[in-house]
């Protein structure tokens, strides 16, 4: 199954009624000497400088794709596929903006006929609507794409402040994209399940258990780029099935979106390059084995196949026991580790990057809060706290059905727009820079 794409296509406008207007406007004999429009500013919609490096990378795409009409070349093709999006948002952009002021300019004549200029009024406001699309599809063309968006992704479960409870939510928290994966028709692995060591009945009176820890693998590619904006807090409020007074108790589960990489590497990935995010010295890990721990009996593995590994630079620590083969569970030790660790350099290259934003925005305003979604039961609500999206049938959303598809359209869509900030941030910052040059 095809994976949707994160960046909703814009379809350029037809421009059929416009063009009419356009020869019986330019029919009337006083309109003949008017100059021909041309697009050169920004509208209020789009930044001038966002404008600027648009056209730049478009002339580019377009000097390369002569080059590349003449002999082929493999970089360069795909240095022509990666501009060819901003290529074409700008040109439906231009045509959308040519259109607007022409009809500005055909409502702006005193002499107008009534008829005509009534049509484009109409025709300005739907045109007006669909600019306003384009430069928010422009922006988001501009924006670098994630590193790793094209690859699958590894959703990490660990239960935050609420105690037990947080760990029944995680629970179900996990199987909600579970059961998302399996209606979209995503490959997936349950790489980890593992229960906490709880005293007493196990399962909660909705069918939960009590995770210590659980992992759930897509397989498809770009899975990333679509999970990636379900990081973070995961609230919960909700009356415990144990709680005698009716009280609304509040828990979080945390959940990470790391990157997965194939245990032999996929085409673009090389785990021996020192230089590559994903490499790790297997000198500078620590390996050891043990039992795995479980709840008694068939679930006690009697020989050592449990696998711990601590990245020693790091102290970054991954153990696996979910399989009886040791060899499994160390493979994926050693996917996690390198996924973690990739990550992790990741996010120390864009803590950089961001001094330059920060003298721009406020810390405040590029970093992630500490909830990022509530899932509230007596309310019958979903709440995506960035995007400000709200829905109701909780069940729907927690049954991964159509309605957890709009809150994660809706922070997909926040998550686009703050690169978006931040793309303006960082041209903001260059000016003031070269403005002391």
């Amino acid at each position: 199954m095809d994976m949707p794409n994160l960046h909703k296509s814009v379809n350029t406008p037809s421009h059929a009624p416009i063009r009419a207007l356009r020869n019986q406007w330019y029919a009337s004999p006083r309109n003949l000497r008017l100059p021909p429009l041309t697009v050169t500013d920004a509208s209020p919609l789009l930044a001038p400088a966002l404008l600027q490096r648009a056209q730049s990378l478009t002339t580019e795409h377009d000097d390369l794709q002569k080059t590349l009409n003449n002999s082929f070349d493999s970089t360069i093709a795909k240095r022509v596929g990666e501009l060819s999006r901003v290529a074409e948002a700008l040109k439906a952009w231009q045509t959308s903006q040519a259109s607007v002021a022409e009809l500005t300019s055909m409502l702006d004549d005193p002499d107008q006929d009534a008829d005509l200029a009534a049509i484009a009024r109409d025709e300005l406001s739907s045109e007006t609507g669909k600019l306003e699309s384009l430069a928010r599809r422009l922006s988001a063309s501009l924006t670098p794409r994630h590193p790793f968006a094209d690859f699958p992704c590894m959703l990490e479960f660990r239960p935050g402040p609420g105690g037990l409870e947080g760990r029944y939510f995680m629970d179900t928290l996990f199987k909600m994209y579970k059961a998302l994966c399996m209606r979209r028709g995503y490959r997936h692995t349950v790489v980890k399940y593992e229960f906490a060591d709880t005293a007493g009945d196990s399962s909660s009176s909705a069918g939960e258990n009590p995770l210590q820890e659980a992992i759930l693998e897509v397989h498809d590619q770009g899975a990333f780029d679509i999970f990636r904006s379900e990081a973070g807090m995961h609230r919960v409020q909700r009356i415990p099935s144990t709680e005698t007074k009716g009280r609304v108790h509040t828990s979080a589960v945390a959940v990470w979106v790391l990157p997965s990489f194939p245990e032999n590497g996929a085409a673009n990935i090389d785990f021996d390059d020192p230089e590559s995010d994903f490499y790790v010295n297997p000198q500078e890990v620590k390996i050891e084995t043990m039992r795995a721990r479980g709840a008694g009996g068939q679930h006690v593995n009697k020989t050592e196949s449990a696998i711990r590994m601590t990245h020693l630079p790091t102290g970054t620590t991954v153990s696996m026991q979910d399989h009886r083969s040791q060899q499994r569970n160390r493979e994926e030790a050693w996917k996690l580790l390198r996924s973690r660790i990739a990550d992790q350099r990741r996010e120390a290259r864009e803590e950089e990057a961001s001094n330059l934003r920060n003298s721009v925005l406020s810390k405040t305003q590029i970093t992630r809060g500490d909830k990022i979604r509530t899932y509230n039961y007596n309310q019958d609500r979903c709440t995506d706290h960035r995007a400000g999206v709200d829905v109701h049938d909780l069940p729907n959303v927690l049954e991964g059905g159509e309605k957890l598809d709009r809150i994660m359209d809706g922070s997909r869509d926040w998550l686009v727009n703050k690169d978006i900030e931040l793309l303006m941030a960082e041209e903001e910052a260059k000016e003031k820079i070269n403005g002391k040059k």
